[in-house]
C-alpha cells in the first residue's frame, strides 16, 4: 500500500475540540489558520480542509472564518499543500462558484479542490431567506449543480437546461491544465451514490475500522461514472502519547472539557434527516465528523498501527484534528508519521 496522505482541518469555528481549552484560546481568525497551514506544510502534511459555514453553528455570536476568501489567500500564502474548500451549493450559483474555483486553482497552480456538502445546518440557510430543500432533494440539487460546475470547468461553451439551472452559451476562461478535484462526504444513501458517480474522493466520518471497511465495500457497489477509481479519506481526531495510558488520560480530560460546551444551538439547527447526526450517539468522543471514533487514540505505535490498518482497507488520506492544535500536530509529525512510514511494505 502507498504511504498515506495527511491533512488538517483548519479551526474555522475557533477550535476543533473543546471550545474552552486552557492552552488553546478560541480563535477563528485568518491569521491563526495561515500560521497553522504554513506549519503543516513545513511538517509534511499534504492537504487541508476549510469547512464552510456562514455563521458559527455552535453559537451565532461566535466568530466564523469564511471559506472561499480564506482559500484564495492561503493559495498565495503556501507553496505545496493542497487546499480544499467546502461548498454548500444552496449558497452559491454554480456559474459564480465555477469561476471562483478556476481562479483559486490558477492562484494555487493546481493545488485546489472543492468539497461538496449538501448542507445540514438549517439556520444559516433559512436566516438568509434561502429555501432549505428536503434531504434527498438537496442531493438532486447538488448533483445538477455539480454537473454545471464541471461543464464550465472545461472551458467549452455550455448550454444546459435542467430542473434547477439553465445555462445559455456560456464559457469561462482561463482554464487550468487540470480542473479542481471534487471531494464529497456524507453517510446517507444519496451521498454515497453521488460520491461514487461524480467525486474523485469520498470523505468518511471517523468510525471504527470495521464500519469503515463495510462502508467502502458498500459504496463501491454503486455505478461509477468517472474514469478513475473513487478514493477514500477519513476524518479523525488524534490523541497520541508515549503510552496508551497517557493517551487515554488525555482523552478523558478532553471529554470533560467537551462536556462543558453548549451544543444546544447546533443540535436545534440540524436537519432531522441528516444521517451523520443520527449516528452521533453511537460514536461519542472528541472532535467533529466522528473525531476520536476512528480510534486514533493511543501510544505513538498504537496510532501508527491503526493508520496502517486503515490504509489496508482503502483509506489513502487522513484529515486530522488536534488540540492544542500546534503542539499536537508537531507531535504527530515527529512521532507518528515516521512510524507509519516504517510500517509500509518495502
Amino acid at each position: 500500500m502507498p504511504e498515506p496522505r495527511y491533512g488538517i482541518w483548519l479551526p474555522v469555528y475557533g477550535n476543533c475540540g473543546a471550545m474552552r481549552h486552557p492552552a488553546e484560546p478560541c480563535d477563528a481568525s485568518y491569521a491563526r489558520s495561515k500560521t497553522l497551514i504554513q506549519l503543516a506544510e513545513r511538517l509534511g502534511f499534504s492537504t487541508t480542509l476549510i469547512a464552510q459555514h456562514v455563521i458559527n453553528p455552535r453559537n451565532q455570536q461566535l466568530d466564523q472564518l469564511e471559506t472561499w476568501t480564506t482559500a484564495a489567500a492561503l493559495a498565495e500564502a503556501t507553496d505545496q499543500i493542497e487546499i480544499i474548500a467546502a461548498i454548500k451549493p444552496l449558497l452559491f450559483h454554480p456559474v459564480v462558484l465555477a469561476k471562483m474555483a478556476l481562479n483559486i486553482a490558477a492562484i494555487s497552480q493546481g493545488r485546489f479542490a472543492v468539497n461538496l456538502v449538501s448542507a445540514w445546518f438549517k439556520p444559516e440557510i433559512e436566516k438568509a431567506g434561502i429555501q432549505f430543500l428536503p434531504h434527498d432533494e438537496r442531493y438532486r440539487y447538488s448533483e445538477e449543480w455539480l454537473r454545471v460546475v464541471k461543464l464550465l470547468w472545461s472551458g467549452e461553451p455550455v448550454n444546459f437546461s435542467g430542473q434547477y439551472f439553465q445555462i445559455s452559451n456560456l464559457s469561462l476562461h482561463p482554464v487550468p491544465p487540470v480542473p479542481p478535484k471534487v471531494y464529497l462526504g456524507g453517510e446517507s444513501e444519496p451521498a454515497r451514490s453521488l460520491a461514487m458517480r461524480e467525486a474523485d474522493l469520498f470523505f468518511l466520518n471517523g468510525r471504527p475500522i470495521d464500519v469503515i471497511r463495510t462502508t467502502i465495500t458498500e459504496v463501491k457497489r454503486y455505478p461509477r461514472l468517472q474514469p478513475l477509481p473513487l478514493r477514500f479519506a477519513l476524518s479523525a481526531f488524534v490523541i497520541a502519547r508515549p503510552t496508551d495510558a497517557e493517551a487515554q488520560a488525555e482523552y478523558d480530560y478532553l471529554m470533560t472539557l467537551v462536556a462543558q460546551d453548549d451544543r444546544s444551538e447546533l443540535l436545534k439547527g440540524v436537519e432531522s434527516e441528516v444521517v451523520m447526526f443520527k449516528n452521533m450517539a453511537k460514536y461519542p468522543g472528541v472532535g467533529s465528523n466522528g473525531g476520536t471514533a476512528a480510534g486514533l487514540v493511543g501510544s505513538y505505535d498504537t496510532v501508527a498501527r491503526r493508520i496502517a490498518e486503515f490504509t489496508e482497507v482503502g483509506i489513502d488520506t487522513f484529515m486530522l484534528q488536534f488540540q492544542p492544535f500546534t503542539t499536537e500536530m508537531e507531535r504527530f509529525a515527529t512521532e507518528v508519521m515516521p512510524r507509519v512510514a516504517r510500517l509500509q511494505p518495502v
